[in-house]
């Protein structure tokens, strides 16, 4: 095991933790426009819409991650002949992933309020979209905030599995170094903790949320 003082191992894994941070905001932020897409197709009234939606869903959240990151990253080069960056391709996989989840969250938010609400929105003059936005949407997002803040974390960990296209994320970052100096307890204990402190800050977050926005 190496003497070598813990401090000398915070710049990689801080730049890890950066990077992993990174490609978390951009897939929970492209997941979320995808998810809302998705929902908005499965509860129209168009069953082609639905089913398409449904298909999605069940592929997507049928495959595990991993092969998904390597099919954008090893098979759709090979289909269209473009080659991505690897931080890119997974971060594309990533959001592809998420999306579908998101999908069910908003779905299941906006049913959660009463369909009374939409008629007493629709009968005082507003069109759907505009009671939608004033009054459905206001009600489910605190149904959703819960689940949303448990996508984030699951999504966090998600990006672990990028490091087997070569993306040095938090996980390989550590990986990196122990496999250097063996110091591998010290530094998957590092590692470890750095994740658990996202995770919890992200927590209170959202618990801030849940308790301060609507006083």
């Amino acid at each position: 095991m190496s003497d070598q003082s813990w401090t000398a191992y915070l710049p990689s894994l801080l730049h890890g933790t950066a990077l992993t941070l990174i490609v978390t905001f951009v897939s929970m932020i492209g997941g979320t426009v995808i998810g809302f897409i998705l929902a908005m197709m499965k509860i129209s009234s168009s069953r082609m819409l639905q089913a398409c939606a449904a298909i999605y869903g069940t592929l997507v959240r049928g495959l595990p991650l991993l092969v998904q990151v390597l099919l954008v990253y090893f098979a759709l080069p090979a289909l269209t002949g473009v080659r991505m960056p690897a931080v890119v391709a997974g971060t594309i996989a990533i959001i592809l992933f998420t999306g579908a989840f998101m999908a069910e969250i908003i779905r299941s938010g906006v049913q959660s309020v009463d369909r009374g609400q939409m008629e007493a929105g629709r009968s005082i003059g507003f069109g759907h979209w505009e009671a939608m936005r004033l009054i459905v949407w206001p009600q489910a997002f605190w149904v959703m905030l819960p689940n949303v803040a448990n996508q984030f974390s699951i999504t966090l960990k998600d990006t672990s599995l990028l490091s087997v296209i070569g993306i040095v994320e938090l996980t390989m970052a550590g990986e990196t170094i122990y496999s250097q100096n063996y110091d591998t307890i010290r530094v998957l204990a590092m590692v470890g903790t750095i994740y658990l402190i996202i995770y919890l800050i992200a927590e209170r977050f959202a618990a801030w949320l849940e308790l301060r926005i609507p006083r």
